[in-house]
């Protein structure tokens, strides 16, 4: 009976030290929990680690489990991620979708996100940014082409 105690207490411990903080500082605040959503409008700052985020509104969905399962954040949104390898990005956009299951970002309307560790720009209308494959999306629109600047460093 001891053992079984004591893989309880070190299966708890070990989900408390794995569990991020996240903050939410915001004008106005609802909910419900018969539909999962909760809304934070007004100055919205989320932080959590080393991630920031800044919008004019955000909209938090959670399953049955109480487990956060998409992020939407819109108005003016300016935001700060680091991935799991340490690549760090900052931008802007007017709409982000966050799926944390899978650690992805979609970024809408006059996106510019720029890798910082990378010297990396990326700017379009639709960018999609896959943090647990360090992979990224872009698109641009109609009239305006995705635009990716980066930094060529040659052999001398």
């Amino acid at each position: 009976m001891k053992t079984i105690n004591i893989f309880f207490i070190l299966f708890t411990l070990i989900g408390i030290a794995s569990a991020e903080e996240l903050k939410i500082k915001a004008n106005s605040f609802t909910s419900d929990q018969n539909t999962g959503i909760s809304v934070f409008s007004g100055n919205v700052n989320m932080k959590k680690t080393n991630d920031e985020l800044n919008a004019s509104k955000v909209t938090i969905y959670i399953n049955k489990k109480r487990k956060p399962t998409k992020f939407i954040a819109v108005g003016d949104v300016s935001f700060i991620i680091v991935t799991k390898e340490g690549s760090k990005y900052k931008g802007v956009a007017q709409k982000v979708i966050y799926y944390p299951k899978k650690k992805e970002y979609y970024f809408y309307e006059n996106v510019h996100l720029k890798q910082l560790n990378a010297k990396k720009e990326i700017m379009g209308d639709e960018v999609v940014l896959k943090t647990i494959d360090g992979k990224a999306y872009a698109k641009g629109l109609k009239k305006e082409p995705v635009i990716m600047i980066f930094n060529i460093e040659e052999d001398k």
